[in-house]
């Protein structure tokens, strides 16, 4: 993600078609001073008004919390590493250029996975693939909850979890995206379904659908 890292941080710093580097130089008081202001107790939802508002060392933060999950999300889904990178940009981007209209009417996981919903949507219909993404509720125990009793053995543990990655790809489309969105990104039922346009229902049963499986799945390994 390296060359995609430094034009998406460039474009958050105001378009400047320098490296990161060259970027952090052009805006080196603004973007020191910015930094200096956001911690740990910042929400997102106030680090994006900041960054609305063009404090860029709002939008680094919320790189550094958010860059991580949402790489894994989309990997997931498109389970191609080049697609996933350029994906990984273009949300990004799309986010640095609505940066004037957002508001803070929901969590900003929420904005931000709505995002790279659309922005998958149009990648698999732009691919011809037949699929509906949707997303599901958040159980707390999750994958915790499948890879419980894991056993102390390096091999079974490596075992087992190369076996939770298999059934996880098997899963349909809108089932997997319900489980990642829960496990990568946190996010509530309620979240989910905001961020893929269905219902709280929908969501719910599609993330319940996909834990049955894996639990299923990983019993008859064991």
């Amino acid at each position: 993600m390296g060359k995609g890292t430094d034009a998406v941080k460039s474009a958050a710093l105001g378009g400047d078609p320098l490296t990161l580097s060259g970027c952090r130089r052009v805006h080196r008081d603004a973007y020191c001073q910015a930094a200096m202001a956001w911690n740990a107790d910042s929400s997102d939802e106030e680090l994006m008004l900041g960054y609305r508002n063009g404090d860029v060392g709002a939008f680094d933060e919320l790189y550094r919390r958010h860059k991580g999950g949402l790489y894994r999300y989309l990997l997931r889904q498109c389970r191609d590493a080049a697609a996933a990178a350029e994906l990984f940009q273009d949300i990004w981007m799309n986010l640095i250029r609505a940066r004037g209209t957002y508001e803070a009417t929901a969590k900003f996981t929420t904005y931000l996975y709505r995002l790279a919903h659309n922005r998958l949507v149009d990648h698999y219909r732009r691919s011809a693939h037949a699929v509906n993404l949707s997303v599901d509720d958040q159980e707390p125990d999750g994958l915790a909850a499948i890879q419980y009793d894991q056993p102390d053995a390096r091999y079974e543990r490596k075992q087992r979890a190369a076996r939770l990655l298999e059934l996880l790809e098997a899963l349909p489309e809108v089932q997997r995206e319900a489980f990642v969105l829960q496990h990568e990104g946190g996010m509530s039922v309620e979240e989910i379904a905001a961020a893929t346009g269905v219902s709280r229902e929908t969501a719910k049963s599609r993330l319940r659908y996909a834990l049955a499986k894996l639990r299923l799945g990983m019993s008859e390994w064991r």
